[in-house]
């Protein structure tokens, strides 16, 4: 009896423990059963062929979406030096005036090379122009500039040059010195110029305290490549006989707009109705620019 209650447990023990048996693992095939090979210490897999195409095109897409953003910045950037420039120049000029009895700079440029003088200096240039130069497509070293009235007032050279304008000297690849003038009716004097431009009407004003509105006269402006033959900037007076032609044209290198600063100190970004194309001086106002030309007119005289 004892025996068979024995063989019984024995029986439920085995049944217990077959259930708790681990499963077997799968049966490993062929390649299972072979050596894995194992990569150098410090060696990846390297990129397929697909993936060195995806990057590269990611690139490019990213590229074409950054240069013309970072172009702008350049452009934004170099119209913020040009502004600068025009401010620093108009500095030296109040101070100009300030040590010369409120006068405004000389102006008469358009007389020093009339032929009328012999025996010119640089000390008669200066008292006849701010700045007594030659056409300067040709004005090969800054000596006008440095000889200038009003380079003792800030002797950095690079302060009488726009940053987008790539023009260069006659005949070689250097960047001229300069891109800005003066305004004629800042102190031009027609008394001094030849006769041709004696007896047409322009606004002048000698004297700073002579601009009543001095946050709407400008001084110096941005002048175009193509015009600037000499250190001031002309326009014939409304109604005068000759109103409707360029003596001089502005610039449009910045995004058709060109740079000017004021009596008061302060410098404006101008933008242009029609793109400023200067074929030669004394230019015929195109038809669809005349807005341009009366705002630069009634800037040189906004009247009382």
């Amino acid at each position: 009896m004892s025996e068979t209650i024995g063989l019984e447990i024995l029986r439920s023990w085995k049944s217990v423990l077959l259930l708790c048996r681990p499963t077997e693992s799968l049966v490993k095939t062929e390649n299972h059963l072979k050596p894995e090979r194992s990569r150098p210490e410090g060696r990846s897999r390297g990129f397929t062929l697909i993936e060195l195409l995806v990057v590269i095109a990611v690139i490019a897409i990213l590229a074409a979406l950054l240069l013309p953003a970072l172009n702008r910045a350049k452009l934004q950037a170099q119209n913020i030096v040009c502004l600068n420039n025009l401010k620093q120049l108009q500095y030296c000029a109040h101070m100009y005036i300030g040590d010369n009895d409120d006068k405004n700079p000389p102006n008469n440029s358009v007389a020093s090379f009339s032929g009328s003088f012999t025996n010119i200096t640089w000390d008669f240039l200066r008292s006849l122009s701010w700045l007594p130069d030659v056409d300067a497509t040709i004005e090969y070293d800054p000596s006008a500039i440095i000889n200038g009235a009003l380079f003792p007032y800030n002797t950095s050279l690079p302060i009488y040059h726009c940053p987008s304008d790539h023009s260069t000297l006659a005949n070689t690849n250097q960047l001229r010195w300069r891109t800005y003038n003066l305004s004629l009716s800042i102190n031009g004097a027609t008394e001094l110029a030849p006769s041709d431009f004696a007896y047409v009407p322009i606004y002048q004003w000698k004297h700073a305290h002579d601009i009543l509105s001095p946050a709407s006269v400008f001084f110096f402006i941005d002048e175009n490549e193509n015009t600037i033959e000499d250190s001031n900037f002309g326009c014939p007076a409304i109604g005068s006989w000759d109103d409707g032609y360029w003596w001089d044209m502005p610039t449009d290198r910045h995004n058709q707009a060109a740079n000017l600063s004021f009596a008061d100190g302060h410098a404006e970004h101008w933008k242009w109705v029609v793109p400023k194309v200067a074929l030669d001086v004394n230019q015929m106002v195109a038809p669809g620019e005349w807005p341009d030309y009366r705002r630069v007119q009634q800037a040189m005289d906004p009247g009382p």
